[in-house]
């Protein structure tokens, strides 16, 4: 009994951290796999005030950077 209470806590934690994220911008233009998008994208992205939070490899095998500023998150997945 414990232990489903403590998943409940942690799933229902989980929803709220989700539904902070006021906008969330998606763009899959990019070719990240070249290295000088990738700097372009990180000095630019480091001028603007955005804070890069997470670097990975999707379900799709596409390179995935996710920045966040305040509120928002920009999500740059590769074509």
């Amino acid at each position: 009994m414990k232990k489903k209470l403590q998943l409940l806590t942690a799933a229902i934690m989980l929803l709220l951290t989700v539904n902070v994220n006021a906008d969330t911008i998606i763009n899959s233009d990019l070719n990240l796999y070249n290295p000088d998008i990738r700097k372009c994208l990180l000095d630019a992205s480091k001028s603007e005030g955005w804070e890069l939070k997470s670097v990975y490899m999707n379900a799709n095998n596409k390179l995935v950077y996710v920045f966040s500023k305040d509120s928002n998150d920009k999500v740059y997945i590769s074509k």
